[in-house]
């Protein structure tokens, strides 16, 4: 594929993620290039066809670099992820001063769940070639991931000016633009060959239906009407029968209307069921689906606005929540995910059975501390939807290629914020965001880190089998039943005493549950490993600030307090 550069940029880097300052570099600016069959076929979501173009390429010319890229993003829309690893660890082998190279094998990184080896290698590629459009690509999730959202918004920002035709680096831009022209740009995309997946796509459409629902009937913000702003709200038994405490809950208002919901940092926003939205008289705003845990893969659901939500002392007006269609919930009225408390420094004290909410700490240029709200809900197609810290203000356009390109704006006190660590939580854990999951690196009997979901919605911990078999034996479990919102799992197994280590935190458990999530893995973008789940996470206090991407855990064996059903 040969790029054709129409005009010069002079773009200020944003160098935090490389460890060096901020400078300047004159770019091309790539308009424009001539499309390759392969490349056609990868527009069309052809991605096996493409990828033996392109690996015809490669017999022709077995050092190109662009042919290279450009099968490793063919295998990656196939979920061959070994074999992407493979063939462009094998790539850098026999050329290792290729920033293309070194930003594909950082985005094979990523997607294995390695995001830690992936900014290395986005490091390597940014000091080779800074005007490569796709290192920015990848450095703005990488920041994203990191809960540095001034970083991925400069990223994006540059991104684009480099490459404004490219479509993944499009689908990034156009998310951070105001809603009347976010929808114009998601409607040019989706009328064009992109490289997106059929279940992409549909995603696309849905959320692109949901922007112009809220464009023809907007609805207030989501907003705290109560006079508190702090409270502590003690946690309900959820009974698994009649004599177990099967989960712990929180006692809800919609519309004054009594639900309890299951208290589930694997959740999202307020999620309930059909019933209770009919006996609230909740009106459907939009359809959508609803994925998770469970055989169907995705379930039908549709989001509505709740009048009043009252949850302990606080109140909030017009926020809105998601309802699900199907009775996969049949033990709860629905889920109430730890995220819609994300302007709240969050701490659920399982031993003293109770949630707390206080205030996050104020940053040092914070004029005074933001009224906090309550995030109910988000699209699945926006990556940033949810999080005040990357939808507050969006990163400058760039001008026409015609005439040079100011370099990206610092943040403002009210744009997009990075991480900050109050010095009060300097020993905290720093986790990966991913929207509403919280992931931490967890060592399995000592073997490598693997990604995890913290998970107090999972009553036990629980792995991927083929990450189990990589530590332990693995035995068939045809007794275990595991269910999620959207059905019931097909195949579950067992392990072998595994001891998992992450934080500050260890733990040995015994026939540990494991079943495969690919819908997860593929979702969030990497491999998960599996969900650390209450019968760790209810031994503990657990503080999160959702803002800075921080957890605390606080085990104390004096307090001789286990979470139901742990022997």
């Amino acid at each position: 594929m040969k790029k054709i550069g129409t005009g010069t940029l002079a773009v200020l880097i944003s160098a935090a993620l490389f460890h060096s300052p901020c400078f300047a570099a004159n770019c091309n600016v790539l308009k424009t290039h001539v499309v390759s069959a392969a490349e056609q076929e990868f527009l069309h979501g052809h991605f096996e066809q493409a990828a033996t173009l392109y690996r015809a390429q490669l017999e022709q010319a077995p050092g190109d670099e662009t042919a290279t890229e450009g099968l490793v993003q063919a295998l990656l829309r196939q979920q061959k992820i070994a074999e992407a690893d493979t063939l462009v660890t094998g790539a850098i082998a026999r050329n290792g001063n290729s920033a293309v190279l070194y930003t594909a094998l950082g985005e094979v990184q990523y997607r294995e769940g390695k995001p830690w080896l992936a900014a290395e290698s986005v490091a390597k590629a940014a000091k080779l070639d800074l005007c490569y459009p796709r290192v920015h690509l990848l450095s703005a999730r990488i920041y994203r991931l990191n809960s540095l959202y001034a970083g991925a918004a400069r990223s994006v920002a540059t991104a684009h000016a480099l490459a404004p035709e490219d479509p993944a680096i499009r689908l990034q831009w156009l998310q951070t633009l105001p809603l009347a022209r976010r929808i114009a740009e998601l409607e040019a995309y989706l009328a064009t060959d992109t490289g997106d997946d059929p279940e992409d796509l549909t995603h696309l459409k849905m959320y692109l239906a949901s922007l112009q629902k809220q464009q023809s009937e907007p609805h207030k913000a989501c907003r705290l009407v109560s006079k508190a702003a702090a409270t502590e709200i003690p946690f309900v038994g959820m009974m698994g029968d009649s004599h177990t405490v099967r989960f712990y809950g929180l006692d809800v208002k919609l519309n004054d209307r009594n639900a309890r919901l299951q208290i589930d940092t694997g959740a999202s926003g307020l999620v309930i069921n059909r019933s209770v939205a009919e006996h609230a008289h909740l009106q459907r705003f939009i359809s959508e689906t609803s994925g998770g845990i469970g055989g169907t893969g995705e379930t039908s659901s549709y989001m509505a606005y709740a009048d009043s939500i009252k949850i302990g002392a606080l109140e909030f007006h017009d926020c809105p929540v998601r309802v699900i269609e199907a009775h996969t919930m049949n033990e709860t009225d629905g889920l109430i995910g730890m995220d819609v408390f994300s302007s709240f420094l969050v701490t659920l004290d399982f031993p003293l059975r109770k949630l707390a909410l206080g205030t996050l700490p104020k940053r040092p240029d914070d004029a005074a501390v933001a009224a906090p709200t309550l995030q109910t809900a988000q699209s699945s197609s926006d990556e940033d939807s949810g999080d005040d810290e990357a939808t507050a203000s969006k990163p400058p356009e760039p001008k026409p290629s015609s005439a040079p390109v100011q370099p990206p704006a610092p943040a403002q006190a009210h744009g997009p914020r990075d991480r900050y660590i109050a010095p009060e939580m300097k020993d905290w854990t720093k986790v990966y965001r991913v929207n509403h999951l919280l992931l931490v690196p967890t060592l399995l009997n000592d073997s490598p880190a693997r990604l995890m979901v913290l998970d107090t919605g999972a009553f036990s911990t629980t792995l991927d089998p083929a990450v189990a078999r990589t530590v332990t034996k693995v035995h068939g479990a045809s007794n275990i039943e595991v269910r999620g919102v959207t059905g019931k799992v097909d195949k579950v197994y067992t392990a072998d005493e595994i001891e998992f280590k992450f934080a500050n935190l260890r733990q040995k458990v015994n026939d540990v549950v494991a079943f495969a999530t690919p819908s997860i893995s593929k979702n969030t973008g990497m491999e998960i490993a599996g969900f650390i789940g209450a019968t760790a996470l209810g031994q503990v206090t657990m503080s999160i600030d959702y803002r800075d991407g921080l957890v605390n855990f606080n085990y104390d064996p004096k307090r001789g307090y286990k979470y139901p059903g742990i022997p």
